[in-house]
């Protein structure tokens, strides 16, 4: 997991690993966002993706539970589970029997929440749960990292993108690096547009667009 080159190769190697961990017959990770949405990059069968986008569709269920508590949630068995009637009833039509939940956090925040499910009823006793637990602490660390590492990568090309479009500023209207800046900055908040595409509208067509 830590070795992964990118986001999506961590949270891939995340549902793999479990797979092979703890015998569940699908697995799926779901990242909080700043904007509340999970977001679904990693699992291991579609019957997974279709659970997720279910539960952020609406109905309560045990994501929603274990990523906002951030405590592991367990269903032991769904032809007896009652406390989310119309998440059970979807779960159950899919062939899933039993879940488990298991939340992605640091001492920096929750980060998501690795998601198990089998066909067979009670297949996560205490063994399995510790070893889910030692898992999603080991995918929370390099999650995170991978996300950080990204969002540099986000901001070091965005850095340039602006470079750029100043160098081309300073040298067509003969202006100081703070002035070319201030022009950038201006249109980007007149057109409430990000800074970064202002700037790669700029380098790829050598002039702002009207306003």
């Amino acid at each position: 997991m830590h070795d992964a080159e990118s986001m999506n190769e961590t949270v891939q190697a995340v549902v793999e690993f479990a797979l092979q961990a703890l015998h569940c017959d699908y697995a799926g990770v779901a990242l909080h966002t700043a904007g509340g949405r999970p977001e679904v990059p990693a699992v291991t069968d579609p019957t997974v993706a279709e659970i997720y986008q279910f539960q952020m569709a609406g109905p309560a269920g045990p994501l929603v539970q274990c990523m906002h508590d951030r405590t592991t949630v367990s269903v032991p068995d769904l032809v007896q589970e009652t406390r989310w009637p119309e998440w059970t009833k979807k779960v159950l039509e899919l062939g899933v029997r039993s879940v488990l939940d298991v939340p992605l956090w640091t001492n920096s925040g929750t980060v998501g929440v690795l998601g198990l499910y089998s066909a067979q009823p009670n297949a996560f006793g205490p063994d399995e749960e510790a070893i889910a637990y030692i898992l999603a602490r080991h995918a929370a660390i390099a999650v995170a990292t991978a996300r950080r590492e990204a969002n540099l990568r986000v901001a070091v090309d965005a850095r340039k993108l602006v470079g750029q479009a100043m160098g081309i500023l300073m040298e067509r209207y003969n202006l100081t690096s703070d002035q070319a800046f201030q022009v950038l900055r201006r249109y980007s908040q007149d057109t409430n547009t990000k800074l970064r595409e202002v700037a790669q509208q700029l380098i790829d067509s050598r002039r702002l667009p009207n306003t």
